[in-house]
């Protein structure tokens, strides 16, 4: 239990310091740039550094344990909005992105927290472990928008960009966390398997061949990572162009970050009672319904703060949904040598193959609008279905030939 509590202190700062800059991160990027192009830019780079710095972490947690590797990784991530703060003093976008990628690092040390809550819940109770410190980055990520506007008021006191003010509430923030995670009790949590168990990652990639749950688990947890970050990156800067002011654009983002942790146990629970492919399905439903809101509001003549409010909320519950359901179906299938490799795995490739859409985000927005960002999720959600139907019909034959 004080391993749990300790956890979700800590992603009650992660997130508000991460939610603090993601506000504005892309409107700071084309601020510095003068192109629209560039905003994915910035959000491309928090998310390509926490994919770059995934597996690192989880192999050093299989060392060190998760106590050294959630502190180092938030750490990490505190130094970057050092390095945010001087690339936008600068206006030098190579320093900014540089700055953004390490902050990357406090996002995969926030993924990485859940695994480790599954590491010490007891038997039949691990999804729910992992909903409860997936739940507590809602309250800082809901409150963290929201110091956009005071962030840019302090930064304008200090000399600084107005825009670039928000990080210096992720400094803290992150800093607190970083802290808060070297103190949790023993090491952390390895994983569930001995280092003389574990294997690398070759070889535990090896293993998800004849497992098709395993693959199903890995594309679901990238795919819902790419499509919530392709319309959230755009959403704000979409916003913008559409004449919404700065609180309206906070506001959204807020609606959407607590639809991403609010409900979380919810689904916890329901991967733990149901299994996790009925929270998997169910986000499937979730984040259709969420294109559909998208492309309404993209055909209307001006841009609906209702419509984009409820589209971006359902958006965070289909997130939700399938880093939950994922995540649990994983710890389930995965074979306990290679869970902690394949989780550092699915983290790095959920982070790449979101920095691989928000790199072409801005300018599919630039091109297409706001219509094209939801063709673009559309494709990957038919891409994680096809998946399913591959996987679940091979499953069922596996289970038969095992009785």
């Amino acid at each position: 239990m004080r391993a749990l509590l300790t956890l979700i202190a800590v992603q009650l700062f992660a997130g508000a310091g991460t939610a603090s800059g993601y506000a504005v991160g892309g409107m700071l990027a084309e601020k510095i740039t003068g192109h629209t192009a560039m905003a994915g830019f910035a959000q491309m780079s928090v998310i390509l550094g926490a994919g770059l710095i995934a597996y690192p972490l989880a192999a050093l947690a299989g060392r060190r344990g998760r106590r050294f590797a959630l502190g180092l990784g938030f750490g990490i991530g505190a130094a970057g909005t050092l390095v945010v703060l001087l690339g936008a003093a600068l206006s030098s976008m190579p320093v900014f992105m540089l700055g953004m990628m390490m902050c990357g690092s406090s996002t995969a040390s926030g993924l990485q927290a859940r695994y480790a809550a599954v590491d010490s819940a007891p038997p039949g109770a691990a999804a729910r472990a992992m909903s409860f410190v997936v739940w507590a980055t809602t309250v800082g990520s809901v409150l963290g928008p929201n110091f956009t506007a005071p962030g840019a008021a302090l930064g304008s006191a200090l000399g600084l960009a107005p825009l670039a003010g928000p990080y210096l509430i992720s400094l803290v923030a992150f800093a607190l966390a970083s802290l808060i995670a070297a103190s949790l009790p023993g090491d952390g949590g390895h994983g569930g398997a001995s280092a003389e168990e574990r294997v690398g990652l070759v070889a535990a990639l090896r293993s998800v061949r004849g497992r098709p749950l395993v693959l199903l688990a890995i594309v679901t947890i990238v795919a819902g990572q790419m499509m919530m970050t392709n319309v959230m990156v755009m959403t704000p800067v979409h916003m913008e162009h559409q004449g919404f002011e700065l609180a309206a654009v906070g506001i959204v983002v807020s609606v959407h970050i607590a639809g991403m942790y609010g409900l979380s146990p919810v689904f916890g629970w329901m991967a733990d009672r149901f299994g996790p492919l009925s929270v998997i399905g169910a986000g499937a439903g979730v984040f259709a319904l969420t294109i559909v809101l998208g492309v309404v509001d993209a055909l209307r003549p001006a841009s609906s703060m209702g419509l984009l409010s409820t589209a971006l909320l359902l958006l965070g519950l289909g997130w939700s949904m399938f880093l939950i359901g994922g995540s649990a179906l994983l710890t389930r299938e995965a074979l306990p040598a290679a869970r902690v490799s394949l989780q550092g795995f699915s983290d790095a490739a959920m982070n790449l193959g979101g920095a691989l859409m928000a790199a072409f985000a801005g300018t599919v927005l630039g091109l297409g609008g706001f219509l094209g960002i939801n063709i673009m999720a559309t494709a990957v959600l038919i891409a994680m279905a096809l998946t399913a139907l591959f996987a679940l019909p091979a499953a069922r034959r596996a289970r038969a030939e095992t009785r």
